[in-house]
């Protein structure tokens, strides 16, 4: 077995205390999606894996999904609301422009104490939001609680005809609270991006470069758009090539990392990578095949569910891995703290009810 990894970071160690997750109830399927985007179900499921995803309502922003996420990885975690210190929130599907849709959790939550801000990096935003997280409670003495949620409410910006962007994208959301730990917690974090690619996957209406109102351009709508080609070559370069680097500068072989959780943005095509990589489908979460991609919300969704499942035990290394628009992409490689999970999703789902 290779060497333990130290903890880089000279402080009390922080990790993942509780983790929590929202579904929306509302479900669209492949036949629904097909019909609209002409194509047939078994085509999207061929291409992608997915066989449903949750929408939210029309009433639902991201705040209201983000807001019960924080709750339950709360209850997990075992501390009131008013404990938390600093709420961060990874999405690019904000309720507003401004202000920042944390501090709309924080008042739906009612998480009076905590300093509430936004941070935007599309797909690998957690990852982002996380070494924010864990820097403002390392460098903030009286600070002890963190919660970091990733949520995306996609479908409000769907062009439901682009069978691309249709077929995969979708709603949720999944929080983790960080806090002090005995044993454990994040030993590491690496975050790099590239902004010649940002046209890649992006939402191009609706900012100051293209306000909507009277004059916004009427082929430019407010609507997800991809660059399929260019996404599917930017994960596969970036995937294996970030994984090694943090397998190299932690001393550790891929044999000892008990899981991975990652961006899930198309769950065929992720295994493919993966299993490119050399990773093994014991290591790896998928999760996509149920929920389709919920951008930020994905990795810490599948840490929920993979928690949930009882597939995480205390002590075991995880690797996170993101990649996502801008482009951005990173790593985190934490030791489990044994860390519980509620998980929160429609009654007609068994196999995803509360744990």
């Amino acid at each position: 077995m290779s060497p333990t990894p130290r903890n880089r970071f000279a402080h009390t160690p922080f990790g993942v205390i509780g983790v929590g997750s929202y579904l929306p109830s509302q479900r669209r399927d492949n036949e629904t999606v097909a019909t609209s985007a002409g194509v047939s179900a078994e085509w999207i499921l061929r291409r992608t894996g997915v066989h449903s995803r949750h929408i939210a309502s029309p009433e639902e922003a991201a705040s209201d999904l983000a807001a019960a996420a924080v709750k339950a990885a709360c209850a997990a975690a075992g501390i009131d609301l008013d404990q938390l210190d600093v709420i961060i929130v990874a999405t690019s599907t904000p309720d507003e422009l401004g202000p920042a849709t944390a501090c709309r959790v924080q008042e739906r939550t009612g998480a009076r104490h905590a300093v509430a801000l936004d941070v935007t990096a599309a797909c690998s935003g957690w990852l982002f939001a996380a070494k924010v997280a864990h820097d403002w409670l390392v460098c903030t003495p009286q600070a002890r609680y963190a919660a970091v949620v990733g949520v995306e409410a996609y479908s409000k910006f769907l062009d439901t005809t682009d069978r691309a962007t249709a077929s995969l994208f979708a709603d949720g959301a999944a929080a983790t609270i960080f806090g002090p730990t005995e044993r454990g917690g994040f030993l590491d974090f690496a975050l790099g991006s590239d902004g010649r690619f940002a046209d890649y996957a992006l939402i191009p209406q609706g900012g100051s470069r293209l306000p909507n109102g009277p004059g916004a351009p009427a082929d430019r709508r407010q609507k997800i758009s991809m660059n399929g080609p260019g996404v599917r070559k930017f994960i596969e370069d970036v995937f294996p090539r970030i994984v090694d680097e943090s397998l190299s500068r932690n001393r550790i072989a891929l044999s000892d990392l008990t899981t991975i959780v990652t961006h899930q943005p198309n769950p065929v095509l992720l295994t493919n990578v993966a299993h490119n990589a050399g990773i093994t489908d014991a290591q790896l979460v998928i999760v996509g095949d149920e929920v389709g991609n919920i951008g930020a919300g994905s990795i810490p969704y599948a840490l929920a569910t993979a928690a949930g499942q009882g597939r995480l035990h205390e002590g075991d290394l995880v690797l996170a891995v993101a990649f996502g628009g801008g482009v951005t992409w990173g790593t985190a490689l934490l030791e489990w703290t044994g860390a519980s999970s509620v998980r929160l999703a429609p009654a007609r789902l068994p196999h995803l009810q509360a744990l």
